[in-house]
């Protein structure tokens, strides 16, 4: 499990066509990938279970737990994406609520893009 940030304060201001705002990028990709939101309301989880594909979970807004294999829970928060690798054991939990999005593909390459933080 890999922990990366994608806030404000590591994107790139863009000016490009008049523009004027912060790009932080996230993930490209060449082979299909499957995208979709996930709510996760009060005491809220995923179960712990094996990424049949490499997932990539963005957290915009809201705090969670998540976990790999071992059974440390490390907090998460929006502003930071949590990669987990195919086959590998997870889940993410939630007291307060968190809302997320996923990328789910064959070929997720994050840290071509975000900063590793923990």
């Amino acid at each position: 499990m890999e922990i990366y940030s994608f806030r404000k304060d590591v994107g790139k201001r863009i000016n490009h066509f008049s523009s004027d705002f912060i790009m932080s990028r996230v993930i490209n990709t060449h082979m299909p990938a499957h995208v979709g939101c996930m709510y996760l309301e009060e005491n809220g989880v995923i179960g712990f279970h094996q990424a049949v594909v490499p997932q990539l979970l963005i957290i915009v807004n809201g705090k969670g737990y998540v976990r790999s294999e071992n059974k440390n829970y490390f907090e998460v928060q929006e502003g930071e994406a949590v990669f987990w690798t195919k086959g590998e054991w997870h889940e993410t939990k939630t007291e307060t609520g968190l809302t997320a999005i996923v990328i789910e593909s064959e070929e997720l390459v994050p840290e071509s893009f975000m900063a590793l933080i923990k």
